[in-house]
């Protein structure tokens, strides 16, 4: 609705001397309103409105953050000062502007000023523009004029009954005379009309700022479960009589004020006799003495006529009033404060009102601190609101915990947590929700809201990410499969996982530290976190997130690693079942098992981790034995029945033979040897096959191998049962063994196929004979856990996915030659095989020595060569003359041969040698650490597989068949892997 203001008399209808707005005005809705357009460049645009001089204050707040949508201000800031152009130095004008923009861009505060593009609210306009010119992507700040009316120059332009969207608004400095232009740079104008016609009339707008700026300071902010007012503080430069004045109404409200020191005129005059009431101890009469020598020195300085008495000594009395509330005042000092920042001071000066009759109340302290997070300022909170003589429950800092959070306050959080705030009673599912829903923008934000589209549970955040934790580690054998369907154990965690996984998921480093140090079960959410950082990272489309993420990620696997480091050196055993121990708060899973998916390599090359797989890897026998001992044992068991094995001491307690002798086949190392035998014994079976008795009919020894592969094919099947079908394939293909497993099975199966087929015979032994090849490159696998072989092996398999890269280089030259030769040398042939021949592999032989012959006519040779192409035998013969010689050019094919050769053989060669160079510097300098965490996966292979090796194994394929089948249990494997133990260390 429009608001109701004066209306403009002509100076010939007001013929009294003193023009009244009660008599000679009335009231008619604002013609003047809408958005101003201040052009340029920039094309600076703002809003505005024409008012009453009494105007209700709650009417402009309600179209102040209603209609014109502002966030309702947690900080009010009244600039005040000289209504002319003055000289700012350059250090106290630099300190004023980024001291003033950078507690509203913290605080979200309101600045309120005259509005016009003069004085210091030119000053604070320029601030607001270097602001907005550098922080493009940052939040406007709220810069509200409010000036009067009769002295806005070309204000006719603003007029229109249906309002102005935009009013173009032209800053005409040289022809507004005595009258002002509005600031281009403030956002919102409030203009006051006072009803006279007065051009000079300065001041009228002053009462009804002061009712919006008390209007504002009696209003709450928005935090839940406060009664916080909204804080109000002026700030003055320069200025005459007006400023003054406007400082004293301020003082006399309880209003705090920063003075600025070398400003000019009455900020001054107010800095130097606030300094030396400060430090003087004279008595009152030479206190006045002094302020009247101040007093009369401004004057003279700033007013070329004579002052009566009496307005003197009431700038007098005024000056002494102000000075007489050192809580109120507050003397800023560019470069003697705290680095010289206004924000400090004026924090400091809402610090010391609060002191006042004021801080008897209870909001007080709340105030206090809501300024201190605002701004960031720990030191302040902690020497002048965490004192001695105040206690605090955590009830009471709830809301405070909740703003540093959001506000991403660590060092705020720290000081609340050391102050009594008690996790388990702050973040109940309400808080958790509000954290969720403020979450900054992020990756995980944008996940997350894929992810609950379809939800109403506003619980569903913190459920979908425990369920993504638990379902990343379900492919474990011992985990109990029920509880997927059953999600009320997973949400009855300490609440702390819940505030460590929000901090976590937004990748934010301190809140997470912070977070991190809150959970009990610390090293599982360490390597829980680094998982989470790094499978972010993967998916994230963000240029930099990426290496942030990987960052803390690091830094989570070094805290998990200094944790067990220190727990291992005060008890080794304790330390180890950490490790196997499973955790309810995290998905169910163990300290190993989230280290082995977050790919933590130096975690799993702990020397605690180490003896733990090394233990496990025995078994019942002692990690002492001598390698050859078990293998003799192997062969003759009745040794372990003296002492020629040593059995471990903790599972050491053989009372009869056959615990000896299960305790000996049972152990993972001795179910490795016994594998490696039978797969070297299943190569020599297939190579005798196809070598020597690969007939029609299967033979016998055909038969035994169909039958070896098939338990190779159940065991792969075995270990893999308790995976989701989906989940099962994702995870199986990830594994380089288990890709070269499927296709050595594929390739049996189709070669057996063709092989059965009588007129395929052929092609079915072709097939398997490949396959023989893909069964002796699994053999690789084996030696993994090798000290030795096992990092090159890895480097062999860096150095393929090298391969892949440079095989697609090379292929760029041998194409370009070989078609390029081929089509020089021979006319029109339509035979792929030959074209093929001559385009691609004989190109690509020349890299390895083979010289080829046809580029010239040294060796030409007519009966080496088909004239049309007839004999499938030979090659095509080039086009020749009536010499029977070849006419093209050979001079061409040489140096394109020669070209082809220095950068085919020397340049992409030496490129690939330098490449595996890289790869292998880079794999050998982590060797020890790769070869240690890839023994795990072998390790615990062989521990879960049953004790006979194929073919045998198939017995036992059907003892846990019919178990399940008759009793309807599941044998659990893995129990030395994930234990559940009592936490009772």
């Amino acid at each position: 609705s429009k608001e109701e203001v004066c209306c403009e008399y002509s100076n010939t209808d007001n013929t009294d001397e003193v023009v009244h707005n009660e008599q000679h005005s009335h009231r008619v809705p604002t013609d003047a309103f809408g958005d101003v357009s201040f052009g340029g460049s920039w094309q600076k645009t703002g809003k505005y409105v024409r008012v009453f001089t009494d105007t209700k204050p709650e009417v402009l707040y309600e179209l102040l953050t209603t209609q014109w949508e502002l966030p309702r201000p947690n900080l009010l800031i009244s600039v005040t000062g000289g209504a002319k152009n003055f000289y700012l130095k350059s250090n106290l004008k630099k300190a004023f502007h980024r001291g003033l923009i950078k507690v509203a861009q913290t605080t979200g505060a309101w600045i309120i000023t005259g509005g016009t593009n003069a004085g210091v609210m030119r000053h604070v306009g320029q601030a607001v523009r270097d602001y907005a010119l550098s922080n493009t992507k940052q939040r406007e700040i709220v810069a509200i004029g409010v000036a009067p009316w009769r002295v806005i120059h070309n204000r006719d332009k603003l007029v229109n009954e249906e309002g102005c969207f935009p009013a173009q608004y032209v800053i005409d400095k040289q022809g507004q005379g005595n009258m002002a232009c509005l600031d281009d740079n403030h956002s919102h104008f409030l203009l006051v009309d006072d009803g006279t016609s007065d051009k000079n009339a300065y001041g009228a707008e002053i009462p009804l700022r002061t009712q919006l700026e008390q209007y504002i300071s009696d209003q709450t902010l928005g935090n839940k479960a406060t009664t916080i007012k909204t804080p109000v503080v002026c700030v003055a430069l320069d200025g005459g009589y007006g400023t003054l004045k406007t400082v004293h109404q301020a003082i006399t409200k309880g209003i705090p004020c920063v003075i600025l020191e070398g400003s000019g005129r009455i900020a001054d005059v107010i800095a130097r006799v606030f300094k030396q009431r400060n430090t003087s101890t004279t008595d009152i009469d030479d206190f006045n003495d002094l302020i009247d020598k101040q007093m009369n020195k401004f004057l003279e300085e700033t007013v070329a006529y004579r002052v009566e008495d009496v307005l003197k000594r009431c700038l007098c009395w005024l000056i002494q009033e102000i000075v007489q509330k050192p809580e109120l005042l507050t003397i800023f000092r560019a470069g003697k404060d705290e680095l010289g920042v206004l924000d400090v001071a004026i924090l400091d000066a809402l610090f010391k009102a609060s002191k006042t009759s004021e801080s008897q109340e209870d909001n007080s302290w709340k105030k206090q601190l809501k300024l201190a997070i605002d701004w960031n300022r720990v030191n302040s909170a902690e020497t002048e609101i965490f004192t001695e003589d105040r206690q605090w429950t955590s009830s009471d800092l709830h809301w405070a915990m909740t703003s540093a959070l959001v506000g991403n306050k660590p060092d705020f959080v720290s000081l609340l947590l050391e102050y009594g705030v008690c996790l388990e009673d702050f973040l109940d599912e309400a808080t958790l929700c509000e954290l969720y829903q403020k979450l900054p923008n992020c990756f995980f934000l944008y996940k997350l809201f894929n992810a609950i589209r379809s939800e109403s549970d506003t619980l569903f955040p913190f459920r979908w990410l425990r369920l993504q934790l638990w379902h990343s580690g379900s492919n474990d054998a011992t985990r109990d499969r029920g509880a997927a369907r059953n999600l009320g154990p997973l949400l009855k965690i300490p609440i702390q996982t819940d505030l460590f996984l929000w901090a976590v998921v937004q990748n934010n480093k301190e809140l997470s530290k912070i977070a991190w140090d809150q959970c009990g079960d610390c090293i599982s959410a360490a390597l829980a976190a680094s998982k989470i950082l790094k499978k972010m990272a993967e998916e994230s489309i963000d240029a930099d997130e990426p290496q942030e993420m990987l960052e803390l990620a690091s830094h989570f696997e070094d805290r998990a690693i200094g944790v067990f480091s220190k727990c291992y050196k005060n008890d080794e055993e304790r330390a180890q079942k950490l490790l196997v121990r499973i955790s309810s708060l995290w998905g169910k899973t163990t300290c190993l098992r989230l280290a082995l998916e977050a790919d933590n390599k130096k975690f799993v090359a702990e020397l605690g981790v180490q003896d733990l797989l090394t233990q496990i890897w025995c078994g019942e026998l002692s990690v002492h034995n001598p390698v050859w001992r078990v293998l003799v044992c192997m062969v003759f068991f009745p040794l372990i029945y003296t002492k020629f094995l040593v059995f471990s001491k903790q599972s050491g307690k053989c009372p009869n033979c056959l615990s000896r002798l299960l305790g000996l086949y049972c152990a993972p190392q001795v179910k490795f040897y016994g594998n490696i035998v039978s797969y070297f014994a299943f190569l020599f079976l297939f190579a005798y096959v196809l070598m020597v008795d690969f007939q029609r009919t299967p033979s016998i020894a055909e038969l035994v191998l169909y039958f070896w592969l098939f338990t190779l094919v159940s065991e792969e099947i075995r270990q893999n049962k308790y995976l989701m079908i989906i989940k099962k394939a994702k995870v199986y293909i990830q594994e380089l063994w288990n890709i070269l497993d499927v296709i050595s099975i594929l390739l049996f199966c189709l070669g057996l196929a063709f092989r059965l087929t009588t007129k395929l015979l052929y092609p079915g032994k072709i097939i398997l004979c490949i396959d023989f090849v893909v069964f002796c490159l699994r053999l690789m696998a084996i030696f993994t856990i090798n000290r030795t072989l096992g990092p090159k092996i890895i480097i062999v398999k860096k150095m393929m996915r090298d391969l892949f890269f440079f095989m697609f280089l090379l292929s760029i030259w041998v194409v370009a030659y070989g078609v390029a030769k081929q089509g020089i040398l021979i006319e029109n042939d339509n035979r792929l095989d030959w074209i093929m021949r001559g385009a691609i592999y004989e190109p690509y032989l020349v890299i390895f020595g083979n010289f080829p012959e046809n580029i010239d006519n040294a060796k030409f040779d007519m009966n080496s060569c088909s004239m049309n192409g007839t004999d499938p035998l030979k090659p095509k013969c080039p086009v020749l003359n009536e010499k029977e010689m070849p006419v093209f050019p050979e001079w061409i094919t040489i140096v394109m041969l020669c070209v082809y050769l220095l950068f085919a053989n020397i340049l992409l060669i030496n490129l690939l040698i330098a490449i595996f160079n890289y790869t292998f510097e880079e794999v050998h300098d982590n060797t020890d650490r790769i070869w240690k965490f890839q023994r795990y996966q072998l390790i615990k292979e062989y521990y879960s597989r049953p004790a006979p090796p194929p073919p045998f194994i198939i017995l036992s394929h059907l003892y846990l068949f019919i178990r399940k089948l008759v009793l309807w249990n599941a044998p659990k494997f893995q129990t030395a892997f994930s234990k559940a133990l009592v936490p009772d260390f």
